[in-house]
């Protein structure tokens, strides 16, 4: 049995997960249980222009953290302290990778909200599909409470942030299991409310400009952007030679500031000929396989390669314990990855 260590205990780093401006978010566990992971959000790191926008999103993690504290598929604050905020690691595919289609996921995801609501608590930020995860389970959890917030009182401003998180739920199930929806899921859909229709005509355009441009940052966990950004053209660049089969682009944490694209490219081409074909801005990692792994409908195995690109191979064990085929698939491209960063840090 595992000796569960005191809440003050040394926090013990392996995985950067990412990195942007206002923290960087660490993944490892507590001296002396090596067998229960935690994730830190770094924040003494922060430069100082940044420091007090930072500790406003850290407090209402804090706040929010402490509410949804005991419902099942929340994480759990372990502390709070000049370093950053350390929790309980949640296990799971982001919703991207996972795109569950069962509809047991769903109404977990459904319970999950009602438990946050009668707490007092709206997440604010699940429209983002990687701040929902699919456990090994099949269950239904969240992260990244940055903007979640803790209502006092369930009046009217309550109601509507409540409704916004389950009408984000709701856009999910849209992109990921269209099937399942039910003719009131539609209507639902269908009716944005008034604060977030003028927050998409007013606030978030003037949000997007502040932090892409003049920031240099995404609020999409430095996921999604540069894949969707720089991707199309990649493609394009590559797929149009008859020796390149596939491509799949995933991102990492890069030791500097940031985040790194990298490509996995199934090809007989080596990397300089794939890099002189690529047009700027060119990924930063760039892997030529022979074999790239599949799903049963013979799309890339997005969730395994994000790992490999991430160089989570802890993680990436437990994905293929029970999948033979998915090992044999990877194993070439593990021992050939490119990012070797981000796994021996100093505490």
């Amino acid at each position: 049995m595992t000796h569960t260590p005191p809440a003050d205990a040394r926090f013990i780093p392996e995985t950067v997960l990412k990195r942007d401006i206002f923290s960087e978010t660490i993944s490892g566990h507590l001296d002396g249980a090596p067998d229960l992971p935690v994730v830190l959000r770094k924040l003494d790191g922060v430069p100082a222009y940044a420091r007090p926008l930072a500790w406003w999103l850290a407090r209402k993690e804090i706040r929010g953290l402490r509410a949804v504290r005991g419902i099942e598929g929340c994480p759990e604050l372990i502390r709070a302290d000049r370093v950053g905020l350390l929790r309980s690691w949640t296990q799971g595919t982001p919703l991207q990778l996972a795109k569950p289609d069962d509809p047991a996921w769903y109404a977990d995801a459904r319970r999950l909200l009602r438990e946050m609501r009668r707490a007092g608590v709206t997440h604010n930020d699940i429209a983002k599909p990687q701040n929902w995860l699919m456990t090994p389970e099949g269950r239904a959890a969240v992260i990244d409470f940055q903007l979640a917030s803790v209502h006092r009182r369930r009046g009217r401003l309550f109601r509507i942030m409540a409704r916004e998180d389950l009408r984000h739920l709701l856009k999910q199930k849209r992109a990921y299991a269209p099937h399942l929806l039910t003719p009131s899921e539609h209507r639902m859909l269908a009716r944005k409310s008034l604060p977030s229709r003028v927050w998409m005509a007013t606030g978030k355009r003037a949000y997007n400009f502040i932090t892409r441009r003049l920031m240099n940052w995404s609020d999409g966990e430095g996921t999604e952007d540069r894949i969707e950004r720089d991707g199309p053209a990649l493609r394009a660049a590559w797929l149009a030679r008859p020796d390149v089969s596939e491509v799949a682009l995933c991102t990492y944490a890069r030791p500097a500031k940031g985040v790194g694209l990298y490509a996995f490219v199934e090809t007989t081409c080596d990397e300089a000929t794939l890099r002189a074909l690529a047009p700027e801005p060119r990924p930063d990692l760039i892997q030529p396989v022979t074999l790239l792994p599949r799903d049963a409908g013979g799309a890339p195995r997005l969730d395994a390669l994000a790992l490999i690109a991430a160089n989570r191979l802890d993680e990436l064990e437990l994905l293929t314990k029970a999948d033979p085929e998915l090992a044999r698939d990877v194993a070439p491209i593990v021992s050939a990855r490119l990012n070797l960063t981000d796994r021996d840090r100093g505490a």
